[in-house]
């Protein structure tokens, strides 16, 4: 008998943790590389930030996915320490929703859900739909794993050995503090430990008091991937880390002395206590969201003497943008021209290196472009900001359209950043998480296609650089020639298709998209040529 309980509760928290993972994924892969520009852009108010935060990680069902976000706009220089701490207290709010949904007891319909969730990833036609589908069918998993874990616990009613482990808990608070932190740590989710907590409240095993200790381990357990994460990181990413680890410690410290009268003002939200568990997580997220905002500079300022920076460890920013010589456009220009060109140097690094990504299902490299493209995203915004400062009223007419070149150059490069972030690597993870591979001769092509781009690439930028009309010419020659190689490639493909072969079946629709974007990168690449052939009147 207990042998089988044991099963079923163990089974119940594997599937547990496979449905968030399963939600998280679907909806992130549904709302794709918008969440990130999201955070960066609406982060500039702390109290926004919180909103921001919690609606993200809602949807990524991580508030560690959210972490790691953040630690890489900080490291690129998008947002500072300060922006995240509202984003911070805002994710932590977000991991509630998953309890708060749990408690609302739709687990018994939880198979339909599995059956429309399941429809719509294999019935759905759009990427959309079948991504909304695996959300649907994650939530579902979860609904589904806590009745496993309900209905597994129904024969320990009577459990006298039960009920003296919760009752020393509730004797003992902290050693229930203790015991769910370390839980919390190993499995790396919150919502999974505060879920097995409402199983045991869905058979009358759990009672309020016992499960508030748990609730503040389980928000001290989420720490773990925070120091795992910043562990041999930049000090930006060890300063996010330790804002995480900072507001959970005091935050528990601060409730643990009134847990008597947290409870009593619990009791009054709701009459059930699964429902009271679930206002209770959501409630102590909450609150110290509401205490700690308010002292977000002196907050940041603490952690950043906690953890100075080095010598020698500096934050990404502009090299080149000397604010001194605004006053004399033609050295200001010169100036912006060079930190165009190390942002080109930024993107290049990318389009190489994303092939690999392709042919290793190199996480870590994948993680390290889309930093990579906050850092283009940031000189992007600072040139443009820096060629506005310019004093107009002194441009010559090569002047101001030097600056129009510049601003239409550094367009054209955020451009490809985006496609290489948002697209390329989107297909990449794609790839990894299906666990598909191309065909020998597919990935040949791919590699081949990806290189005349890349060599596209250099030719743009030299003649950027040296104002070179040869150069211009034989981009456009290019243009035309990588046109005609993309349709080969396509019929290529589809002739394997034709041809039943398995790996060409398993990875069309990535391998077709890969050659879009990869034409989609050489069009803003040649867009560079024009204005150099339009001022040798070509």
């Amino acid at each position: 008998m207990i042998f089988f309980i044991m099963i079923s509760f163990l089974g119940g928290i594997a599937i547990l943790l496979y449905g968030i993972r399963l939600a998280g994924e679907g909806l992130q892969k549904s709302a794709g590389g918008r969440l990130r520009a999201i955070l960066t852009s609406l982060t500039k108010n702390r109290y926004l930030g919180i909103g921001v935060g919690a609606v993200i990680t809602a949807i990524l069902q991580s508030s560690s996915a959210t972490t790691v976000m953040l630690v890489g706009f900080v490291s690129s220089g998008l947002m500072t320490l300060n922006q995240t701490i509202g984003v911070i207290l805002g994710a932590d709010i977000g991991t509630t929703v998953t309890v708060q949904l749990l408690a609302f007891r739709i687990y018994d319909v939880a198979i339909l859900f599995i059956a429309i969730g399941i429809a719509l990833m294999f019935l759905g036609k759009r990427a959309i739909v079948r991504d909304i589908g695996q959300g649907i069918l994650g939530f579902a998993f979860i609904f589904f794993a806590i009745k496993i874990m309900s209905d597994s616990m129904l024969p320990l009613r009577e459990s006298e050995s039960l009920k003296a482990i919760l009752l020393s808990v509730r004797e003992n608070p902290l050693l229930g503090v203790l015991i769910s932190a370390l839980i919390t740590g190993l499995i790396h989710s919150s919502a999974a430990v505060i879920g097995m907590a409402l199983a045991l409240s869905l058979q009358n095993l759990m009672t309020l008091d016992v499960a508030i200790p748990i609730i503040l381990g389980a928000n001290i357990g989420t720490c773990a991937a925070a120091i795992i994460t910043s562990i041999g990181a930049n000090v930006e990413a060890r300063q996010v880390a330790a804002a995480h680890i900072l507001f959970k410690v005091l935050g528990v410290s601060l409730f643990y002395p009134f847990m008597g009268f947290f409870k009593g003002l619990i009791e009054y939200t709701a009459s059930d206590i699964p429902r009271q568990i679930a206002n209770a997580h959501t409630l102590f997220n909450v609150a110290i969201a509401i205490m700690f905002l308010p002292f977000a500079d002196p907050l940041a300022s603490l952690i950043r003497k906690i953890i100075p920076e080095r010598e020698g460890e500096e934050r990404f920013a502009p090299k080149y943008l000397d604010p001194h010589v605004l006053t004399t456009p033609s050295l200001a220009l010169g100036q912006a021209t060079q930190e165009a060109l190390r942002m080109s140097d930024i993107v290049q690094w990318m389009l190489k290196e994303s092939i690999l990504v392709f042919r290793t299902n190199d996480r870590d490299l994948l993680y390290r472009i889309e930093q990579r493209d906050d850092e283009v995203d940031l000189l992007d915004r600072e040139i443009k900001l820096y060629l506005t400062k310019i004093a107009q009223s002194t441009l010559t007419p090569s002047e101001s359209k030097k600056e129009f070149e510049l601003i239409a150059f550094t367009g054209n490069m955020e451009n490809i950043g985006d496609i290489i972030d948002k697209n390329l690597m989107e297909l990449a993870k794609k790839k990894i998480t299906t666990g598909v591979s191309f065909s020998e001769e597919g990935l040949k092509e791919i590699i081949e296609f990806h290189q005349k781009v890349l060599e596209n690439f250099d030719i743009a930028v030299s003649a950027f650089a040296s104002r070179n009309k040869d150069l211009a010419q034989k981009m456009l020659r290019h243009k035309a020639r990588l046109g005609e190689l993309e349709k080969e490639l396509r019929q290529a493909h589809i002739n394997r298709l034709h041809l039943g072969l398995q790996e060409a079946i398993d990875t069309s629709a990535i391998h077709l998209d890969v050659l879009s974007n990869l034409k989609r990168i050489n069009s803003h690449i040649v867009n560079i040529s024009y204005p150099i052939l339009e001022e040798n009147g070509e």
